[in-house]
């Protein structure tokens, strides 16, 4: 191990129980029932991800992260896990954080755009069916080659009631456009908007290179997603996730197996990610896990019971911390039966009878050793966080978000041409204003040159192409399932 990696103590029990960086991009997995400790587990991996130089990404659904920008303080409890488990070298600090909330509240605003989003996560946001997202399909491609940007709603509204009113024009080209499911795409767009949907398109777009920093000291940077009003719409909170990971996905480099993971993504209340969700889009999910390992992405799933996950996602979490389960009713016996059978076994403890009778902070826990073997199933008293426990005043957020590299940069949207503004001047029958301005242009191009359309929509961070190539709008991998490109 390098020197300057710190080691990740997670546990312990008669010795120390450690995550390995190297091992940390494996994935991994924290389950338990409510009130079991598996928020503060995720907060303790974090602060050990953190001090290690990783980048963090996660969702505060219940709205008690915020604590982690924080020195945590003495407390009995505290001492008596600290003494307990002979940390010498437990210290209080907080952690540099970043908050972000899609509806730009709790912190800096989130948004993508409908291009980047893509046709088929754009699908189940508006939970259409199979005719339906074919429907929506076409609408892009007539997007894409008419090289209009659909960055907002009222693009997509506006290129839905284009494709509509000249549905026998594009039929010759494209297939038959269905006027019927146009107007349940319509009505779909006006029920997210009503849940706030439309907070998440628009610019400036989310960089993901902004969740990927460090701060000054050399720690990864926790970046916190408010999530206590977005959970109330989970379809929302769902699809935002899986796009934000498809995006880390693709535009992150091969690193094969680094010393340690380029970033760490944790899936909060992972059980919204697959309910209802296609087996196109729950196969295309799978593909994501198993190959972004290999960009240096550590994905890790919170969730109340391993059995939540796919069982094709859940053989590839190698990293696994399991909390108390109830074994109540017979669903609740099979279900912890389940969870004992996903651990290598250890032949000096009964994993089913332990898991009914971990206390609070307590946990079964294997993580893989240096040449990715999962390690044999572990009782272990779960070490305690050097942050806060529990939420900040709303002042102190404040003044983080304020004190950001990052504040100013997404607090303000902007709305430049796109698909609405030049649907509308054809059908004004007036020059698009891009054209206006290019023909304002020409004699003054001898002294400086005018950006290209390229330059411009690269400037803007829509990845879209140029009309000499096609003017193809670029999709995320979770896209290109249904025939997008990069």
């Amino acid at each position: 191990m390098s020197e300057r990696l710190k080691p990740m103590i997670i546990g312990k029990n008669d010795r120390e129980l450690h995550l390995l960086p190297g091992m940390a991009n494996r994935h991994g997995l924290i389950a338990g029932a409510t009130g079991t400790g598996k928020t503060v587990t995720l907060q303790v991996i974090a602060e050990n991800f953190s001090r290690n130089g990783i980048p963090v990404f996660m969702t505060d659904v219940k709205g008690d992260l915020s604590g982690i920008s924080q020195p945590g303080t003495e407390h009995p409890k505290i001492s008596e896990r600290i003494e307990r488990m002979e940390l010498s070298d437990h210290a209080f600090e907080g952690y540099p954080v970043a908050f972000w909330d899609i509806f730009g509240e709790q912190g800096h605003p989130v948004r993508t755009t409908i291009s980047e989003m893509g046709p088929l996560l754009l699908s189940r946001l508006l939970n259409l069916n199979e005719t339906q997202s074919g429907t929506l399909t076409l609408v892009f491609k007539i997007a894409d080659d008419n090289g209009l940007l659909l960055l907002d709603m009222k693009d997509i509204r506006s290129m839905l009631q284009y494709v509509g009113d000249n549905d026998d024009t594009f039929s010759t080209e494209y297939g038959r456009v269905s006027k019927a499911s146009i107007g349940a795409i319509q009505r779909s767009l006006l029920t997210l908007e009503s849940e706030g949907g439309d907070r998440l398109f628009g610019e400036p777009a989310i960089n993901i290179d902004d969740l990927l920093q460090v701060d000054e000291n050399g720690y990864g940077i926790i970046n916190i997603l408010s999530s206590t009003k977005l959970i109330n719409s989970p379809k929302i909170y769902a699809t935002f996730l899986l796009w934000l990971l498809s995006e880390l996905f693709e535009q992150l480099p091969e690193v094969g197996d680094p010393e340690k993971p380029k970033c760490a993504f944790f899936f909060d209340e992972a059980h919204l990610l697959f309910e209802d969700a296609p087996k196109a889009l729950e196969d295309k999910i799978e593909q994501v896990v198993r190959l972004i390992r290999s960009k240096g992405v550590g994905v890790y799933f919170i969730s109340q019971n391993p059995m939540d996950i796919p069982e094709d996602i859940l053989g590839q979490l190698g990293n696994r911390v399991q909390h108390a389960l109830r074994a109540f009713t017979p669903k609740d016996q099979k279900a912890v039966k389940a969870a004992a059978q996903t651990f290598r076994a250890n032949p000096d403890l009964d994993v089913e009878k332990a898991i009914t009778e971990l206390g609070v902070g307590e946990a079964l826990v294997s993580f893989l050793d240096e040449k990715g073997s999962p390690g044999v199933v572990e009782r272990a008293l779960i070490a305690p966080p050097r942050s806060q426990i529990g939420p900040i005043d709303q002042d102190i957020r404040q003044r983080t978000i304020e004190q950001s590299i990052h504040f100013g940069h997404y607090e303000e949207s902007i709305d430049r041409e796109s698909a609405y503004e030049m649907l509308k001047s054809k059908a004004e029958g007036a020059t698009p204003p891009a054209e206006q301005e290019e023909e304002r242009e020409k004699p003054a191009q001898r002294g400086r040159k005018k950006d290209s359309l390229v330059e411009t929509v690269m400037k803007s961070a829509v990845r879209s192409m140029g009309s000499s190539l096609g003017r193809q709008i670029v999709r995320g991998v979770l896209g290109s399932l249904l025939g997008g490109r990069r």
